[in-house]
């Protein structure tokens, strides 16, 4: 519990941070009301706007305010669409999430077959056909891939939509997209972890009990070469969210991304101060679970 509290309280510095960071880039490319209101409208209607708004007050008493509000959940109402900003991020959570899952699927499903065979099959030519394989899905763009897979698999084969979010199908490909990049550095961290447990003596117990090279990766050798694998997937988190801005915008998705993507635009701060907030508090508690996860793993690691 003394772990866990240490870690909250760190968390929690953390989001001081990252507000004061987001409140103040907000206003680096300008004042949001220029955006906000008609080119032909008046410097006193201007005046008149920004005082309804709150945006002629100095800057540190807006960032108090804006703090304190955010400490109840009120980050104030969206520029654009007049309604609560963190309800409007709200509503989007939740496809943003599935397709998070969806992309952290397709990353295990890619990356421990192909990291495992790389592993077993080391200094062979299925271990460099999966690091070749490793190496290409980390080098190619997100935002190509989005559009490849687009031509492909929408516009001659017909199989999936190309936008939208209503249908399972409507996920597969921007999960894919998203998940590709993460799949190639899970295998490769996945290899060279196994490479070193390999080599451990339990692992020549095991094959001196007759165990083969497969029960053995299977019984022993993944568990011990999952801890740095899952801390990178913890990372992965971050990966996904800014990877989604993207590709939600190519595809169409309705999830948060999207949404941010339009607020950044418009200069809607309120939202996108409610959107990377809200994307800090995930990243910290998933990096706490994680944490926490370790000590399932391997009983070695003490929280202390």
């Amino acid at each position: 519990m003394t772990y866990l509290a240490q870690r909250l309280v760190q968390g929690a510095f953390v989001l001081l941070g990252v507000t004061a960071v987001v409140f103040g880039l907000t206003f680096l490319t300008g004042d949001p009301a220029s955006v906000l209101v008609p080119l032909d409208t008046s410097r006193e209607e201007m005046e008149r706007f920004r005082h309804q708004m709150g945006l002629d007050r100095p800057m540190p008493i807006q960032y108090l305010d804006f703090l304190g509000r955010a400490l109840h959940g009120d980050f104030g109402e969206s520029f654009r669409h007049h309604e609560p900003a963190m309800g409007l991020v709200f509503e989007r959570v939740p496809a943003t999430l599935r397709l998070s899952a969806v992309a952290i699927g397709f990353a295990l499903f890619i990356s421990i077959p192909l990291g495992s065979l790389a592993a077993l099959n080391h200094r062979r030519p299925l271990d460099s056909i999966c690091r070749l394989m490793a190496l290409l899905g980390q080098s190619v763009p997100a935002f190509w891939l989005a559009i490849v897979l687009i031509l492909v698999f929408a516009v001659y084969l017909h199989w999936l939509p190309s936008s939208g979010g209503d249908t399972w199908q409507s996920l597969l490909l921007p999960g894919l997209t998203v998940g590709a990049a993460s799949a190639a550095t899970l295998a490769r961290l996945l290899r060279s972890s196994l490479l070193e447990v390999f080599v451990q003596d339990y692992m020549r117990t095991a094959y001196a009990k007759g165990l083969s090279r497969h029960a053995a990766l299977i019984r022993h050798a993944m568990r011990n070469a999952a801890l740095p694998v899952l801390s990178y997937l913890a990372l992965q988190v971050v990966f996904i969210l800014s990877n989604a801005v993207v590709v939600e915008s190519i595809f169409a998705y309705p999830g948060m991304g999207r949404l941010a993507v339009e607020a950044i635009a418009t200069r809607d701060v309120p939202v996108i101060q409610a959107f990377v907030t809200l994307a800090a508090v995930i990243v910290v508690f998933v990096n706490i679970g994680v944490d926490l996860v370790y000590v399932r793993i391997d009983p070695r690691i003490r929280l202390s």
